[in-house]
């Protein structure tokens, strides 16, 4: 997808504040965030939702929700939300699937 803004922060294309990295994914604060702490957790790989998942896909989505726990641990918060959107009428915005992680960390790390 040479259009999808989220490919473009993956390959460093495009400019963002990259939170966290690994092979499979990307994790970078939201540019209209919902929440003091909003990132977007991404796989490098493009999918464009959930409704485009394949069975194959089952272990990155297992591994996109302990990723969503290992980052939480790392920024020390103690509870926090997830959110996956799905198509424009479930408020999704960029066709490349995501999971919002979201929290206060003012009142979350305590």
């Amino acid at each position: 997808m040479t259009d999808c803004i989220f490919c473009k922060i993956v390959k460093k294309e495009a400019p963002s504040r990259i939170e966290y990295e690994d092979e499979k994914f990307v994790a970078f604060h939201d540019i209209h965030p919902k929440t003091p702490l909003h990132l977007l957790l991404v796989p490098k790989k493009h999918i464009e939702s959930i409704d485009h998942l394949e069975i194959h896909d089952k272990e990155l989505m297992g591994e996109l929700i302990l990723l969503a726990k290992k980052v939480a641990s790392l920024k020390r918060l103690k509870g926090y939300q997830l959110l996956i959107n799905v198509g424009r009428e479930g408020g999704q915005m960029v066709d490349h699937l995501h999971l919002h992680l979201m929290a206060n960390p003012s009142i979350s790390s305590g």
